[in-house]
């Protein structure tokens, strides 16, 4: 995929489609019947995810989200966001949470310190290695997602079957 030099970590298209979303939606049923053991696919109203079947998923293996807005013409935008399983996104997201609370703590503490003229470098420390977490939890993410471009491309080409 070209945008793997992108900074976002998850990554993003829009197209337009002759196909009306039901058209789209019918596609997933004859997908799911011949591509059942490689990928998982689910729908729920306008919305369709992507997945990498169970033999084959691996911990950074992504997922394809597509959601399909209708146009009075006919035509129907489509728009993917690929992420990771929303288990381990959820995860990330956590860690990141509890990174950035423990960095505003001892943030804070780290200025009533300094303030009551005692030494905070325990405390500025502490910040420094969290700033440094913050950037191994997005190298990490950078790292998984080059691993799944694979799956990626992929899931890219099962949805421009689709649409």
């Amino acid at each position: 995929m070209e945008n793997q030099k992108n900074i976002k970590l998850r990554l993003r298209f829009e197209r337009f489609s002759s196909k009306t979303a039901e058209e789209i939606k019918a596609g997933i049923e004859r997908l799911r019947q011949s591509e059942s053991e490689n990928f998982k696919l689910n729908n729920a109203g306008n919305h369709i995810w992507l997945g990498i079947g169970m033999l084959r998923r691996e911990f950074w293996s992504p997922t394809l989200h597509i959601e399909l807005d209708k146009y009075e013409d006919g035509r129907t935008h489509v728009k993917g966001t690929f992420g990771p399983d929303p288990i381990l996104w959820f995860v990330f997201l956590a860690l990141h949470f509890v990174v950035g609370v423990l960095f505003v703590i001892f943030g804070i503490i780290a200025y009533s310190k300094w303030s009551l003229e005692q030494s905070p470098q325990f405390d500025l420390a502490v910040m420094f290695a969290l700033v440094n977490a913050w950037f191994v939890l997005y190298f990490l993410a950078r790292y998984n997602r080059k691993k799944g471009a694979r799956q990626m491309d992929e899931l890219l080409n099962l949805s421009e079957q689709l649409i």
